[in-house]
């Protein structure tokens, strides 16, 4: 064994960002993720891109991210002789997840009862917005709908402007680390005890355990966070923590360092008179200010030597191009690439977990709708007259470019 999720097999219903990212996860440790989707379209995020742009002209950056190391099979739910299929794969399955709205899945018979009446030791890991009960159970649970419920669009931009999002999906990535976690401890629980059982995981309940810091703060000072009217980097803390702009147009992140090592690296002896930690939240706009007209004396390059010479936290600020070509980004080797059956060559972001034993990899490409059907239903017994029958009747989809 040199991957160490082989032989666990995953039932992947899931679609956009939450399930298929914990799946992917999954995926490169070595499980195998059959993606059922849905016959026809197949999952939505396949319709969905950014730029108004398609990789190869037809797919889908955004599912291209999150579907890798995956085989699909695109059936139509509905259908009860899906349902005696998908039941019959869930003997041998270990893991089913989901990212339906509540209920919807168990409507069609495939709740987590259904699959456990046909395997005791399933495990069924089921995503939402909110959780399967409460007010908001029949609201929409997107991403950015849930950063500024649970308060994280609130702290983030300037005061004197409207609050703003985070560039990236945060919710549902936190959802599906939360996915992987349960599951593998619910791994690790039936290895010892024989017994599956169910996981609920939401991007509400996530997103809130993430910003605990925050919470326990505004919960226990008595204060509220006010975000600050200028380029401080946290609605919390007091200056210099922020991003500052340099002579050549770049920008650089300071964090907590000592003000003093500041002042003096940047040969600005004026603002020792706000070196005190009280004055350095009030008037924290004030000083944010003066120091950032002294960072834009600075080439960007020649502020980050002075700065990491005195050992002060810092980082130059990049977009997602420039990020790419960093050095330590490619020393990591993070910039990896496959080859789409219709993308061509995709360059996509590597494994983030290091293993020396079991390594995650990238085996296969994200699939084409259904593209494994056939060769999944065979592999469930169902002869090629059978397979043919199901395609003829509309309830299965195969693309198999």
């Amino acid at each position: 064994m040199n991957k160490a999720l082989e032989g666990v097999r995953i039932l992947d219903f899931s679609h956009l960002l939450q399930g298929p990212f914990a799946t992917q996860l999954l995926g490169d440790m070595g499980a195998d993720v059959i993606k059922i989707e849905r016959a026809g379209a197949g999952d939505m995020f396949r319709g969905m891109t950014f730029f108004a742009k398609w990789v190869g002209g037809s797919e889908s950056p955004n599912f291209l991210a999150w579907n890798r190391n995956k085989r699909s099979i695109a059936l139509n739910l509905k259908s009860r002789k899906v349902h005696a299929i998908i039941m019959e794969m869930a003997r041998t399955a270990d893991v089913v997840v989901q990212n339906f709205r509540p209920g919807v899945l168990a409507k069609l018979g495939y709740g987590y009862e259904d699959f456990k009446a046909v395997n005791p030791r399933i495990i069924y890991c089921s995503g939402s917005g909110y959780g399967e009960e409460g007010p908001y159970v029949e609201r929409p649970g997107q991403d950015m709908l849930i950063q500024g419920l649970a308060g994280l669009i609130a702290n983030t931009g300037r005061g004197d402007q409207a609050p703003v999002p985070a560039g990236a999906g945060l919710a549902d990535q936190i959802g599906a680390m939360n996915m992987v976690y349960g599951i593998l401890s619910a791994l690790y629980y039936r290895e010892k005890t024989g017994k599956g059982q169910k996981i609920e995981v939401n991007l509400l309940a996530g997103l809130l355990a993430h910003l605990n810091q925050e919470y326990v703060a505004v919960l226990n000072l008595g204060e509220d966070f006010v975000r600050p009217n200028s380029g401080i980097g946290h609605p919390g803390m007091q200056a210099p923590f922020g991003i500052y702009e340099t002579k050549d147009g770049g920008y650089v992140s300071i964090a907590m360092s000592p003000f003093k090592t500041l002042y003096e690296v940047l040969e600005a002896p004026q603002l020792a008179a706000y070196d005190d930690l009280k004055t350095l939240f009030d008037k924290r706009d004030e000083v944010f200010e003066k120091v950032n007209a002294e960072t834009r004396k600075f080439a960007t390059q020649d502020l980050l030597a002075r700065l990491l010479k005195a050992d002060i936290w810092c980082a130059e600020v990049k977009d997602i191009r420039r990020a790419a070509e960093d050095p330590q980004v490619t020393h990591m080797g993070m910039i990896t690439s496959y080859e789409h059956p219709r993308g061509g060559k995709v360059r996509v972001v590597a494994p983030a977990v290091k293993m020396s034993e079991t390594p995650a990899t990238i085996e296969r490409p994200a699939p084409l709708v259904g593209q494994h059907g056939r060769e999944i239903l065979a592999e469930f017994g169902l002869s090629k007259d059978e397979i043919a029958a199901l395609e003829a009747s509309g309830d299965m989809t195969v693309d198999a470019a």
